[in-house]
């Protein structure tokens, strides 16, 4: 075993799951869909630990339903406030200062939260020591949309629309942005309650998007012309990279399985026909599954040696460990310790930082939430 797993590894501690929101895929009680589905992570086994990283510290308390994180040049965080519909600046010490200037405002103007909805993704594109785009990702009035602007110190200049028209409704917005590692960005759309578009290849909902920083169709794409990397999805949470190349994804189930995809670019990753494993012919099976008391995953992080995800309902932070032809046994970190978590990210010093969610209206808020917690994982 090595060190970093050494260090985190202690028993076995399990706890039922939170109560959620009925209804939703960010707290809905699983019931019979008819649905079929693979293995899943079973509690009861002996052979799967609970590591707690002691070590583990609040950065900053008092956030207001933090939703997206990304790492600036300079080593603060840019987290979106869901609900505010604000940008803010988190350093190391815990310093946060909100975002000023026309991009702010138009913000503030334009995103129309609800549910699910809001000011959700945020992306890193081009950067210097002196300024850095962002991406956004934002339900307005009429739709999801990604937005592009120029961060300045703490004032984020003019924004403007890059990729428009992804339905939007009260659940399943989809919303996380990421950079991959070819240098274009990719989207994450939910299927926005319209469960046939997201096997429909004409349409933005249910996909993985894959993009150019200004939002056309990347070169190289399944289909030229089109934005779309993959389908089938239901709604996608997590984007990250193994340093082998491979993409993972994680998902909502509807209130069976949650699901752990390796993305491959113009498959098919079934949802509404499958949840889980299905086994069915044209259909990419996930890599790992969880019913969804135990996950109901959201943001997720990828490090040297495993995949983590941020799960909401299951109120705890699943490390998936990476084998050199697949995954191993998924493993429960901080269960029912800090209450909903919604994203992780690796920090510019190898930690892990934490959103929880608790403030949003489906959790219990704990004096302090929503907070930022550091992890040392080496």
């Amino acid at each position: 075993m090595g060190r970093r797993r050494a260090l985190a590894m202690v028993a076995v501690l399990l706890l039922g799951a939170l109560a959620g929101c009925t209804g939703s895929d960010e707290g809905a009680a699983p019931t019979a869909t008819g649905l079929t589905a693979g293995p899943a992570y079973d509690p009861a086994s002996p052979h799967v630990p609970a590591p707690i990283p002691a070590e583990a510290t609040d950065i900053v308390t008092g956030l207001d339903a933090p939703w997206g994180i990304a790492f600036l040049p300079d080593g603060r965080a840019a987290v979106t406030l869901r609900d505010a519909a604000q940008l803010v600046l988190v350093d190391a010490h815990g310093t946060v200062t909100t975002v000023t200037g026309p991009g702010a405002d138009q913000l503030l103007d334009a995103v129309a939260p609800g549910g699910e909805a809001g000011l959700l993704g945020v992306a890193v594109l081009d950067s210097s020591s002196q300024s850095a785009d962002l991406a956004l990702y934002a339900t307005t009035a009429d739709d999801n949309r990604v937005l592009r602007g120029t961060l300045r110190g703490d004032e984020l200049g003019e924004l403007r629309p890059i990729l428009t028209g992804i339905h939007k409704a009260g659940h399943h917005d989809g919303g996380r942005l990421a950079v991959g590692p070819d240098g274009y960005l990719y989207v994450s759309t939910g299927d926005a309650g319209d469960r046939p578009d997201a096997q429909d290849p004409g349409s933005l909902n249910g996909k993985i998007l894959r993009v150019t920083f200004d939002g056309d169709p990347a070169p190289g794409n399944p289909t030229p012309g089109s934005p779309v990397w993959s389908l089938g999805h239901r709604n996608v949470q997590g984007l990250g990279w193994a340093d082998d190349g491979r993409m993972f994804a994680s998902e909502f189930g509807q209130d069976t399985w949650d699901e752990l995809n390796v993305i491959e670019p113009g498959r098919n990753y079934g949802w509404p026909e499958v949840e889980g494993v299905g086994r069915h012919e044209g259909f990419v099976d996930p890599v790992a599954t969880w019913a969804t008391d135990d996950a109901s995953p959201s943001g997720l992080a990828v490090t040297d040696d495993a995949v983590y995800l941020a799960a909401l309902h299951g109120a705890r932070l699943w490390r998936v460990p990476l084998t050199s032809d697949g995954v191993g046994t998924p493993e429960a970190l901080f269960v029912g310790t800090y209450g909903r978590l919604r994203a992780v990210a690796v920090a510019p010093d190898g930690s892990l930082w934490v959103l929880t969610n608790n403030t949003d209206g489906r959790g219990d808020p704990r004096p302090g939430d929503d907070r930022i917690v550091r992890v040392p994982i080496g």
